[in-house]
This record gives C-alpha cells, structure tokens and sequence, in this order.
C-alpha cells in the first residue's frame, strides 16, 4: 500500500516537473517582440535604470540589442500560465506607471536616456 502512494507521489512530482518543461517547447504562431529606440519626448515614462534585468529580460535585450528574443504564445493560451512573458513586463511596468504605457507601447528611462518600448508581432507575408 505504501509502494502504490510513493509510486503515485512520484508520478505527481514528474508530471509537474514535465508541465513546468513543457511551456518552452511549445512554439506556435507569429513571434511577439520588444523593440526600442531612443525618444526625444516629455511623456511620462519608468525609470528602469535600478530594475533587474533578470526580472525583466525582455525589457534589457531589447535596451541592449534594439530587440528581445521571440516569445510564442503558444497554442489555447496554456503557455501564458506557466512562462514569463513580454505582457507580463508591460503590466508590471504599467502598474508602476499608468502613465507610460500605451497598449503596446512604453516609455522607459535608462541611465538618463529615454525609450520608447513596442510590443510589436512578427508576421510572415
């Protein structure tokens, strides 16, 4: 009786441990991308120069390199639960400053420099 609980214990914990995998593998639909470029605005924008870039990867390669990596959403929306997304960063930054966001765009401050952040869709045509 012991055996079959551990046996069930331990499926239970591969599972988890193949659902928390699995999100990355899946890739489908049209890439989502943070582009940047610097802007020469008064608008309201987050000052991110004391953010981490662990936190926000998306946000710093795209400070870095002028565009993130690709995220794929992935199929029924079941990627979004489990990953860390570009939208997740737009709402945080959203949060801390209704202001300056949006939609898909956003306006940070980096060491003194200001940017403008665009969620933008890769399509194929």
């Amino acid at each position: 009786m012991r055996q079959r609980y551990l046996l069930l214990l331990i499926g239970l914990v591969l599972a988890l441990l193949a659902l928390g995998a699995l999100p990355s593998l899946l890739a489908s639909g049209d890439p989502y991308y943070v582009t940047a470029t610097e802007a020469d605005t008064d608008h309201a924008a987050v000052d991110v120069s004391n953010f981490s870039a662990q936190q926000y990867p998306y946000l710093f390669a795209a400070l870095s390199d002028g565009r993130s990596g690709s995220y794929y959403e992935g199929p029924v929306g079941i990627k979004g639960a489990f990953t860390h997304s570009p939208f997740d960063e737009f709402g945080a930054l959203r949060t801390r400053s209704p202001d300056a966001v949006e939609g898909d765009v956003a306006y940070v401050q980096h060491n003194g420099t200001v940017y403008r952040l665009e969620l933008a869709r890769e399509t194929d045509e």
